[in-house]
């Protein structure tokens, strides 16, 4: 199975900086994307730490491993990794006091032969698209979610909620943070989305999925999603990285691209 990797960004129509971020390592199938919340330019400053240190460390460790790696050896390896982004994020944090309260949610993908290992921390989210249903592979660890599930309120409540922005999880507010790690199935002309919820929260589910059904080329698909999330107000940052198993034996690809201005 042969991997195809596209990234975006973007600022949105209301905000002035872009605090989301994201990295790509498609030799050794990895994906990172983050979200960064905190004062002045601190959250971009926490998110780019984040991606910057995981591409480089886990990049570097899965390119070492290669095969040889058991999913249970990935699974410590994605713990450890985070944990040491966490710290340094955190200490970061501590010591500057321009970057005080600073931290970053993530959601982190590392493909593998017939599977894909997912790990996540915040309100960033993962999906996959498989034969057009979209299906949603995180959960949030956020107040909005921990209401939903106490049956506080509904999921149509919960879209006009004034909580939808606080997280109960996210790397880099404490000196430990706890990573959710899941290992899902990956079959051929799967479809996997990682996004902020600057997409999520503008988009619903059922039009991300009419978008991804209605574009068959990535780059095209990831504009038409931008273009979705600002269309509704564009409230916040966009991110998004989307990946496309494949049967046919072709090099795995990756088109980087970033638009951060959001003006139109």
């Amino acid at each position: 199975m042969t991997l195809e990797f596209f990234s975006a960004t973007d600022t949105g129509r209301v905000r002035d900086n872009n605090e989301d971020s994201v990295a790509l390592e498609p030799g050794v199938g990895l994906a990172v994307l983050a979200d960064g919340m905190g004062g002045y330019n601190a959250g971009e400053v926490a998110s780019q730490m984040l991606t910057t240190f995981i591409k480089s460390e886990l990049g570097r460790w899965l390119s070492e491993a290669g095969q040889h790696a058991t999913d249970v050896d990935v699974r410590r390896a994605m713990d450890i990794c985070v944990d040491n982004a966490n710290r340094a994020i955190f200490n970061a944090a501590n010591t500057n006091p321009r970057y005080a309260g600073m931290g970053t949610t993530l959601v982190l993908a590392v493909f593998r032969e017939n599977s894909l290992l997912l790990g996540h921390v915040g309100d960033s989210r993962a999906y996959r698209l498989r034969e057009g249903q979209l299906v949603q592979l995180t959960r949030d660890h956020s107040l909005l979610q921990e209401q939903i599930d106490a049956g506080l309120l509904t999921p149509e409540e919960a879209v006009f909620s004034s909580n939808k922005n606080l997280v109960t999880r996210a790397v880099g507010v404490e000196d430990t943070v706890m990573l959710e790690v899941h290992q899902h199935e990956l079959l051929p002309g799967d479809q996997i989305l990682l996004c902020s919820d600057g997409l999520s929260d503008m988009v619903d589910d059922a039009s991300v999925a009419q978008v991804l059904q209605s574009h068959s080329d990535l780059p095209e698909a990831a504009q038409a999603l931008v273009d979705a999330a600002n269309d509704m107000g564009g409230k916040d940052n966009i991110a998004i990285v989307l990946v496309r198993a494949e049967s046919r034996t072709k090099p795995w690809a990756w088109w980087p691209f970033s638009r951060n201005n959001g003006r139109r």
